[in-house]
């Protein structure tokens, strides 16, 4: 990524999560995070960290202090800030910064670090920039954050019944893991006990390695699985993905396509198999009019007693849509 001249000229310490000996006590967060952070950073005489705003499916927004926390914390302190009573609040959630607990927590642990400057810029979906955030950390990246909730993220006026999404295609949809982001896009405008199409390559499978895998087959429902993270007495990786994944499907049904994950792989992550997702459209439609139609009346959509309402991603999550109530 950096390239020979780079390489050649400059030493490159790369963040080891595992490692306690390569991180230092910077200090305690408002919640009782007790934060430690890569040592080498931390003596450096300027930090400049960058970073690529995007809307972010429990922390608001990436970048800003991510890079610090979790970019070079140990894993004690990610896992601390990714906690299951942090991940279930409501705030924990896309394009949401203040009183979002995960998000307030990373940005307190940054702060706790001197001599800071940040980079971070905002991206089109042809990966071109559209803005460059520079200087002061809260200052530069409230306007970032800003900024890409105006062209990034769009209030609906309702709720629907069906939403039908993406992953954006390669190489964010290389397994079910990242997958999940797209699911969870949706999830913030569907119906509860509505209805998810969620379409992904998933050339990477689940995937095998990593806890993830683990944590889906460890439970035959999604409520039993929520049941264990939330009660679980010592927090391993990725299970805060995982209970993302059980709480869309504990309150939707979810209906995964596929051409890489098996129909046994796909029914035990809590899914539904699809064969084609304009059929499984169809016959979602149906089911709902059969719910909805009016005493006596024999046709279809004109004869329901509301609406039967799509919403379609083609982007997945990197164009985020919201709905407040009101």
């Amino acid at each position: 990524i950096l390239g020979k001249e780079i390489t050649g000229k400059y030493r490159i310490v790369q963040n080891d999560c595992r490692d306690e000996t390569s991180h230092s006590y910077a200090g305690t967060t408002s919640r009782g995070n007790r934060v430690y952070l890569n040592s080498e950073f931390l003596l450096s005489d300027l930090k400049i960290i960058t970073g690529f705003i995007e809307p972010h499916f429990f922390a608001g927004f990436s970048g800003g202090g991510k890079a610090i926390m979790p970019g070079l914390a140990l894993l004690s302190t990610i896992q601390n800030n990714h906690s299951a009573e942090s991940i279930d609040n409501e705030n924990a959630r896309w394009g949401v910064t203040r009183g979002n607990p995960i998000w307030e927590d990373i940005h307190e642990a940054a702060l706790m670090v001197k001599n800071v400057f940040i980079l971070n810029v905002a991206m089109n979906s042809n990966r071109e920039i559209t803005g460059v955030f520079a200087g002061d950390l809260t200052k530069a990246y409230a306007e970032g954050a800003e900024f890409v909730k105006q062209h990034a993220m769009v209030k609906v006026p309702h709720l629907y019944d069906l939403v039908i999404t993406s992953n954006s295609g390669y190489p964010l949809d290389l397994n079910l893991y990242q997958s999940v982001k797209g699911m969870s896009a949706a999830y913030q405008v569907v119906k509860k006990g509505g209805d998810i199409i969620a379409a992904a390559d998933c050339w990477d499978g689940i995937p095998s390695h990593g806890p993830y895998g683990k944590l889906l087959q460890s439970a035959k429902t999604p409520e039993e699985l929520l049941y264990s993270i939330r009660h679980a007495k010592h927090p391993v990786q990725d299970m805060w993905q995982a209970q993302i994944h059980a709480r869309i499907c504990t309150e939707t049904r979810v209906h995964f396509y596929s051409e890489n994950l098996s129909k046994d792989a796909i029914s035990r992550a809590f899914m539904q198999p699809v064969r084609e997702i304009g059929e499984e459209a169809e016959i979602i439609l149906k089911e709902f009019e059969q719910n909805h139609r009016e005493p006596g009346r024999v046709s279809t959509t004109a004869g329901l007693q509301q609406p039967f309402r799509i919403c379609v991603l083609p982007h997945g999550p990197l164009t985020i849509p919201y709905y407040t109530g009101i």
